[in-house]
């Protein structure tokens, strides 16, 4: 162990955090911050500038969310693993659709058939449970506003119940509460990201 380890009490017994857990949780906040800053310019771009060529912003906002699923700290490996798949199918379907009908005209393509949520859809939901995850740890109102706000938006949208409009404006809303949730997360100590790792080395020794 060396000097810059801590060594803390678990459910499980004592458990260390070192140079590479501190490392994994500065990368699981500034990923967070890629994807909220990202999918905030993207809903500026759109309102500012129009759809056409927004839609290049989903690059760095899938890449921020798929990053912080891989540094992210879960006690249930199974949820981890849901959470990363949502990931990949909603990837898929942006793959899917920049395929059909070209990068510049995606999003304008979503506005005009909302059908096509249901394939980029997954990622938001991934997005959405890091939300959860957030706040069931930490209680931070920016993150179940998250949790809520983009499955009303696209669900909402999806069902025809929800103009574009509105749909946008909740987006854009839940980008400002990501990024918000990101930047106060530079704040917390790294321990409090990591969790009890007494808990992961018990679950993962329980499987054997």
């Amino acid at each position: 162990m060396t000097t810059t380890d801590q060594r803390f009490e678990g459910v499980y017994g004592p458990y260390v955090i070192n140079e590479m857990d501190r490392r994994e949780v500065q990368n699981y906040r500034f990923a967070l911050l890629l994807s909220g800053l990202s999918l905030l310019s993207g809903v500026l771009n759109w309102w500012l500038i129009g759809a056409r060529w927004a839609s290049i912003w989903a690059i760095p906002f899938a890449l921020g969310v798929g990053l912080a699923l891989k540094w992210i700290h879960i006690y249930l490996k199974p949820l981890h693993q849901l959470l990363q798949l949502f990931w990949l199918l909603g990837c898929l379907g942006w793959i899917a659709l920049i395929a059909t009908k070209g990068l510049p005209a995606s999003l304008p393509a979503i506005a005009q058939q909302p059908l096509w949520l249901l394939a980029i859809g997954p990622l938001f939901a991934a997005l959405a449970g890091i939300g959860f995850k957030e706040f069931f740890c930490f209680q931070q109102p920016e993150a179940i506003g998250l949790t809520l706000l983009l499955p009303v938006a696209l669900l909402g949208r999806l069902s025809g119940l929800m103009p574009a409009t509105p749909c946008l404006t909740l987006i854009g809303v839940s980008a400002v509460l990501l990024v918000l949730l990101a930047c106060r997360k530079f704040g917390i100590a790294a321990a409090a990201d990591v969790g009890d790792k007494s808990v992961f080395a018990y679950l993962e020794k329980s499987k054997k």
